[in-house]
């Protein structure tokens, strides 16, 4: 596995923060680093902010993962807006994580690291935003875990944004959701090197994360897209082509991830839900009445479109839209001139209201 630090960004801006940060659940970090990136220069107003929210194994480098969405007059236009993404709490990309250091006790948090919600997440990027005296934001967009966000940004801050853009998510995680993650999680703690979390970083549980990663692409794409791109060819290896393309992206993500924060960040998952510990789903949905335009994949295996369908029917102020695309959940990172385009006109579509 490669050093995290080697993959982090030149570019990558740091903000430390040395107020203590009270997670939901209860444990306090003494200190929170976040490490995030921006592009375009932020107004004299500090209004003109697209907040981006990176998904599971994403990161704060929005340009990498989704460069199709950077252009003059496209989402993300940086001669117009100034476009934020910060590495979640729990990140293994700079943000306060298992890989940081406890400054209580000089080690590794490691597998110690506490228990975190979406929440929590959010919280820490809205103290980010504060620290750059930033008031009001145009947009909080982002698909999956990054959808999650969005919608708590909606139920936790509705006063400092003016619309939401979720995409391929829905308002609570789903059994079906939580079942795919403790399986993924199960994969990594059967690995030789797992010892309860605690591993070495010359002998991660490279087998187990490689494993966790291949049974998530299985729900990254779709039954159509997989016939359609590999069928039943074999490669000059012996291996079907199926075979060899999962193997590649499991050993592809031990190398730039870490399995504690994997573990982490899909347990904050599977405590997603608005309506938890709050009035009732339903009072929370119906009470966000700022704009919300919803992505919804018509062939996301993970989450169907019936949730957006439900998220758009229960709130007040929303409207959904269709990637009609065979490549499954994934469609957001792949179609991507149809959701640059999507993002714009609701971008638009919010100014012009204003």
């Amino acid at each position: 596995m490669r050093a995290i630090n080697e993959l982090i960004s030149p570019d990558t801006l740091r903000f430390t923060s040395t107020e203590p940060f009270s997670t939901e659940q209860g444990c306090v970090l003494p200190e929170v680093e976040i490490a995030y990136r921006t592009w375009g220069t932020l107004n004299a107003e500090c209004d003109n902010v697209v907040l981006v929210c990176h998904a599971l194994t994403g990161s704060a480098d929005v340009d990498a993962w989704w460069p199709g969405l950077f252009s003059a007059g496209g989402a993300f236009d940086a001669s117009v807006d100034f476009i934020i993404c910060s590495n979640v709490l729990g990140s293994c990309y700079g943000t306060t994580g298992p890989l940081s250091l406890n400054p209580e006790t000089g080690r590794h948090y490691g597998p110690d690291f506490p228990a975190i919600t979406i929440r929590d997440m959010v919280h820490l990027q809205h103290r980010l935003l504060c620290h750059l005296g930033i008031r009001r934001i145009k947009l909080v967009v982002g698909a999956s875990l990054g959808g999650m966000q969005v919608l708590e940004w909606g139920a936790l801050y509705p006063d400092m944004v003016r619309g939401l853009m979720p995409m391929g998510v829905s308002g609570r995680h789903s059994a079906w959701c939580i079942a795919q993650s403790e399986a993924q999680r199960q994969a990594i703690a059967a690995d030789r090197n797992w010892n309860n979390g605690w591993y070495e970083s010359s002998s991660p549980p490279a087998a187990g994360l490689s494993a966790a990663r291949m049974m998530a692409m299985c729900t990254y794409r779709s039954f159509e897209n997989f016939q359609d791109r590999f069928g039943r060819r074999v490669g000059k290896d012996g291996l079907f082509n199926a075979e060899s393309y999962m193997r590649y992206q499991g050993m592809k993500l031990v190398d730039r991830f870490d399995a504690n924060t994997y573990i982490t960040l899909t347990r904050a998952m599977d405590m997603h839900d608005l309506g938890r510990g709050r009035t009732s789903y339903e009072e929370v949905l119906g009470g966000m009445t700022l704009p919300v335009e919803i992505l919804s994949i018509t062939t996301d295996l993970l989450y169907p479109k019936e949730e957006q369908e439900e998220l758009q029917q229960k709130l007040p102020n929303a409207r959904i839209l269709y990637l009609d695309e065979p490549y499954g959940h994934d469609a957001f990172l792949i179609d991507v001139d149809s959701v640059s385009r999507m993002v714009r006109e609701f971008l638009d579509a919010i100014m012009r209201k204003e």
